[in-house]
């Protein structure tokens, strides 16, 4: 097991080496994934949508994240693991953020956390950093202000947007966080980002110029399919296999093809 630190991933960047990270809710996702090399897994609240099922992010709890953290910790070899912290987890109070943010450690077994967020959090940051819990920013698109931003849209495209989330990304950075995940904004934009900053940006739907990439898994293997961003690469099909390997089960049982001699005990 080649483990994965939060050393290893801000090394990446000194030596212009690409980090890779993929989302992971279960057991057994978090051994596929992690046997082939990835350097973060992402313990992501967009479990909402494709795991819950709800319509957007915002119910899900902490209670929700531990639980699906030590899942995904049983399964993992040598992935830096890094959880989600859910909406209202940390924006009431300072305190709020650092208690949550080490039951996520203590409890679930993450080794990192991710907050959305810029300038308006950054006593958070500052706090759960001194509280010697790693912290990755994630600016642009922050899926729990989806409400503040009327949908899922690209931003940063105005010049007072572009200058607050250059502003926000320093000051992640100067609070203490090792990495900032970009989502849903220019590519120029994030290009620029990642010139400034002296810590890796991790970029989704933030085009080429980032140091490193995240997808939700059950996007690029086509598992999940009630909307697909543009930003989105399918790696492969599952949710078609899924389909036809269940209706052949089902068309195998009725007709008497399952189960067959071999798949009885004598």
């Amino acid at each position: 097991m080649n483990k994965r630190t939060v050393t290893t991933i801000l090394d990446k960047k000194q030596a212009n080496e690409k980090t890779t990270m993929l989302t992971c809710y279960d057991y057994v996702m978090s051994k596929l994934i992690s046997s082939q090399g990835i350097d973060m897994l992402l313990v992501g609240d967009s479990l909402g949508n494709v795991k819950l099922g709800y319509e957007n992010t915002l119910p899900v709890t902490v209670e929700d994240m531990i639980y699906h953290t030590k899942t995904v910790k049983r399964g993992n070899d040598g992935a830096l693991l890094v959880t989600d912290m859910p909406f209202m987890s940390y924006e009431i109070s300072v305190e709020d953020a650092v208690k949550n943010a080490a039951r996520i450690v203590k409890d679930g077994g993450a080794e990192a956390v991710k907050i959305e967020g810029g300038i308006e959090i950054i006593k958070q940051v500052k706090a759960i950093v001194d509280a010697k819990i790693p912290v990755v920013g994630h600016l642009g698109l922050t899926p729990q202000a989806i409400n503040k931003f009327g949908g899922f849209k690209v931003q940063g495209r105005t010049q007072e947007s572009h200058n607050k989330l250059i502003s926000d990304a320093g000051a992640l950075e100067k609070a203490g966080a090792f990495a900032i995940v970009l989502e849903a904004i220019p590519e120029q934009l994030a290009k620029e980002i990642t010139e400034r900053l002296k810590i890796p940006t991790i970029g989704i739907g933030a085009g080429r110029y980032c140091d490193g990439q995240v997808l939700v898994v059950d996007d690029m293997l086509g598992m999940f399919t009630d909307f697909t961003p543009k930003f989105v690469k399918k790696y492969a099909n599952i949710g078609e296999t899924v389909k036809t390997a269940v209706k052949n089960y089902i068309d195998e049982v009725k007709e008497g093809k399952f189960p067959m001699e071999e798949n009885a005990y004598k």
